[in-house]
C-alpha cells in the first residue's frame, strides 16, 4: 500500500489535518494532493515508468471526482455548475494525455487547479 515508511507517516499526518480541517482547508488539501500527482504522473511519464504513471492519473482522477463530490450546488449554483464543468473538461484532458503519453496535458491541468488553489486560498483566508 505505501511505498515508504515516510509515505505512511505522510498519510497519517494527512488524516489527523483532515479530521480538523474546515470545509475551504479541506478543498485546499484535495488540490495540493492533485498538483502532487500530477507532478508525480509527469515525472514517471518522462521516465517512462507507464504503469506508476497510470496509477498516478488514476488517483488524479479520484481527487477530481471528490472535488466534484464536494460540490455545494444549493450554494452559488452557477460557481458550482461552473466548477463541476471544469473538473470535467480536466478529467478528459488527463485521460487524453494519459493515453497520448503527452505531458503538456498534465501541466495544462495543474495550471488550471493551480489557479482555483487561489482562490481557495483566499476563501480559507477570509473564513479563518
Amino acid at each position: 500500500m505505501y511505498e515508504t515508511g515516510f509515505d505512511a507517516y505522510r498519510q497519517s499526518e494527512i488524516q489527523v489535518r483532515a479530521a480538523t480541517a474546515s470545509p475551504a482547508v479541506l478543498v485546499l488539501m484535495l488540490l495540493d494532493g492533485l498538483l502532487d500527482e500530477l507532478a508525480r504522473a509527469e515525472g514517471h511519464l518522462l521516465a517512462r515508468n507507464y504503469e506508476r504513471k497510470g496509477n498516478s492519473i488514476k488517483k488524479s482522477m479520484r481527487i477530481l471526482g471528490a472535488l466534484d463530490a464536494s460540490l455545494d450546488r444549493s450554494q452559488g449554483v452557477e460557481l458550482a455548475e461552473n466548477l463541476h464543468q471544469l473538473y470535467a473538461y480536466c478529467g478528459r484532458r488527463l485521460f487524453k494525455a494519459s493515453v497520448r503519453n503527452e505531458a503538456a496535458g498534465f501541466g495544462e491541468v495543474a495550471d488550471l487547479m493551480r489557479n482555483i488553489r487561489e482562490g481557495w486560498e483566499q476563501v480559507a483566508a477570509r473564513a479563518a
